[in-house]
C-alpha cells in the first residue's frame, strides 16, 4: 500500500502525520504538504498528546496501543508513525 503519506516497510504501514494538539476532537482533517494532518483533543504537554495518537490511531487500525511506534518527531508537530501489521484500513486511508 503506498500513498501521498504512507508506504508499506517490513510489514509495517509507515504515516507521515501533521499533528494539531488541543482540538476540539480526535480526527483526520486531510492530506496536506504530504502529511495525514491529525487532530488530536490532548495538549503537548508531559506526552498526552503523542499517548492520545496512539490511541487514536491504535483505534482506527484496529491494533493494540503497542503496535503504534513513533518512529521520529516525539517533540514537534511532524511525526512519521509505524503500525505494526494493520488489522483493518481506515476509510480515510482507502
Amino acid at each position: 500500500m503506498k500513498g501521498p503519506a504512507w508506504h508499506s516497510e517490513n510489514g509495517s504501514l509507515v504515516l507521515e502525520l501533521r499533528v494539531q494538539p488541543r482540538a476540539s476532537r480526535d480526527e483526520i482533517s486531510g492530506i496536506a504538504n504530504g502529511r495525514i494532518a491529525v487532530r488530536i483533543n490532548a495538549p503537548p504537554v508531559d506526552g498526552a498528546a503523542n499517548d492520545r495518537l496512539r490511541d487514536f490511531l491504535a483505534n482506527e487500525f484496529g491494533v493494540s496501543r503497542g503496535r503504534v511506534q513513533i518512529l521520529s518527531g516525539r517533540a514537534g508537530r511532524n511525526k512519521r508513525v509505524a503500525i505494526v501489521k494493520p488489522g483493518r484500513t481506515p476509510r480515510w486511508l482507502k
